[in-house]
Formats: structure tokens, C-alpha cells, sequence
């Protein structure tokens, strides 16, 4: 039985538990739920990129429901992954999707050669402490005019004043802030009351 995701889980150990005891059911558990954030951030995305991307970093990646949509429109773009539970990171490493999985937060420095054109963080900016350290970590990340595309929890959104807070970074121009759209409206937690908004930035 998956606990409350509404007032979020704790510091990053519980977290890393909280997914692994979590990973055996995950993706059930979405399905049940309507969970479409995925596909709808794919096709902003899609609407707004204007190159084929040839290298993805998928932060929080889970089992790889966005790179299952997202290769759809980009089947040769080679994408690597990253998350915080090992259980989750072994389903994910099974489906033979990703070139390369790191475990580890994606608030901490991701280890890679690869200079790449998207970097996605589908669901989990939930648990970012740290907003600015993260925007410059993704800035790292990416080529020049590269994208960042995320979702954000509307209640979020407005405890954290975040649209002032995307609007004064100095590492990305706002591409694209959708409506807010329904999240997970089949749990009982969020129903239509929580939503997101998907944000796409653009590298400076």
C-alpha cells in the first residue's frame, strides 16, 4: 500500500525506501491513477523543439515512462537516466531503454561525458530542496539551447512563489508554462484539487 505522496516523503534516505519498497507496484499504481503527465510533457516538447534532440538525460527517470513516450517521436536519440532507488533503476535497466542508469539524487552531480540537448525531470520536482542548485546542475548538463522540461505541483507552485523564481534564474529563458493540468486524479490525495503545470526551458 503506497502511503500519502501529498505532503511528501522526508529526507533523501526515506525517499530512496519509500521507492523501493514502492517499485514493485509503481507503475500499477500510476496506471490506476491516470497518471498522464508523461505524454503531455512529450508533446509540449514536441511542439516547441526545434531539432532532433540526439542525447536525453532523464533526472528521477523511475521505470522509464517518459522515455517510452518520448521515443516515440525520438526512437535514435540515445538517452541516459538517473534515480534514486536501486529497485526502480533494476526495472528500468530490464527494459533495455537507456544507455546508461546512475543512481543517485538529481540534487547531486551526475558523473557523465555527454553534453546533452534535453534534460527531463517528469514528477519528482517535488522533492528538490534546492531549486537553484538544481537549474545550475541542468545548466551543466546541457548544450548550448538546450531544453529543460518539468512538471510542477500547482500547490507547490504557489507556496514557492516559483514563477518568480523561474522568471529571476539566470540560467534559462522560459520557453513555455502550461495551464495547470490534471496530475494523478484518480488518487484519492489529489483527485482534480492538485495539479501541474509543465515548464520548458531554454538554455541561455
Amino acid at each position: 500500500m503506497v502511503k500519502s505522496l501529498l505532503k511528501g516523503i522526508g529526507d533523501t534516505k526515506k525517499v530512496e525506501k519509500f521507492y523501493d519498497d514502492w517499485s514493485k507496484n509503481y507503475e500499477q499504481s500510476l496506471i490506476d491513477w491516470n497518471y498522464k503527465a508523461p505524454g503531455q510533457s512529450v508533446n509540449i516538447l514536441n511542439k516547441y523543439i526545434k531539432i532532433k534532440p540526439k542525447y536525453l538525460l532523464d533526472l528521477a527517470c523511475g521505470t522509464g515512462l517518459f522515455l517510452e513516450e518520448y521515443s516515440k517521436f525520438y526512437p535514435q536519440c540515445i538517452c541516459d537516466g538517473s534515480d534514486i532507488s536501486k529497485k526502480i533503476i533494476d526495472i528500468s535497466k530490464k527494459k533495455k531503454i537507456y544507455r546508461k542508469l546512475f543512481k543517485t539524487s538529481f540534487e547531486k552531480k551526475i558523473k557523465s561525458n555527454t553534453q546533452y540537448d534535453v534534460v527531463s525531470l517528469i514528477g519528482a520536482m517535488t522533492y528538490c530542496e534546492d531549486h537553484q542548485l538544481l537549474l545550475k546542475l541542468v545548466f551543466s548538463y546541457l548544450k548550448k539551447n538546450g531544453c529543460f522540461i518539468f512538471t510542477q505541483r500547482t500547490d507547490l507552485w504557489e507556496k514557492l512563489n516559483f514563477d518568480k523564481l523561474l522568471r529571476k534564474n539566470s540560467y534559462f529563458k522560459i520557453a513555455h508554462i502550461s495551464r495547470p493540468l490534471n496530475y494523478l486524479p484518480q488518487n484519492k490525495d489529489f483527485k482534480s484539487n492538485v495539479k501541474i503545470r509543465i515548464v520548458l526551458l531554454n538554455k541561455i
